[in-house]
């Protein structure tokens, strides 16, 4: 198959069917091969030139101050994190999802990198490094509730297992 040929995964269930094989660990030393369009999820209205900064508290535990932050450069992981920041917040709110771009070097979020499945199918990533928003993404669909609500269970069942270890 010539580069050309090769079909880029754009959700999950992509990129696992077409397997991870190839997969360049990317470091903050060595970023440069992976490129956007880049996306973040949340619970926080931003603009256009805002940026996104470490040292907050997280979306996922109370409590937490965030080192890093999470981004992806597949939509699907953003949709995600909006969907459980506006959950977890327990507000009756829209999640926002971003087009962002790192503004310094990046790294394999190593939450999921090498996990469940070999690479990083998720593609996402972390910073030390502001994220500028470029845009935000109006139209995104959600998962449907059931689906939520599984996601919702699993991560209460981690929680109660004392599994739900965030690596920041």
């Amino acid at each position: 198959m010539t580069d050309h040929e090769r079909h880029e995964p754009t959700t999950i269930a992509e990129a696992i069917a077409a397997g991870d094989t190839d997969h360049v660990p990317v470091t903050f030393d060595r970023c440069d091969h992976v490129t956007g369009p880049f996306f973040h999820g949340t619970r926080t209205v931003f603009t256009a030139g805002d940026e996104l900064v470490p040292g907050h508290g997280s979306n996922y535990q109370t409590g937490r101050i965030s080192n890093h932050v999470y981004f992806s450069a597949l939509m699907e992981p953003a949709v995600w994190a909006a969907e459980l920041a506006v959950a977890l917040a327990g507000v009756a709110e829209d999640g926002r999802v971003y087009v962002v771009e790192p503004t310094g070097p990046f790294e394999d979020d190593p939450n999921v990198t090498n996990k469940k499945f070999p690479g990083n199918v998720t593609r996402s990533y972390r910073t030390r490094h502001p994220l500028r928003v470029v845009d935000e993404v109006p139209d995104w669909e959600p998962h449907p509730p059931d689906v939520l609500q599984q996601m919702l269970d699993n991560l209460a069942r981690l929680r109660e297992q004392g599994l739900d270890v965030i690596e920041d």
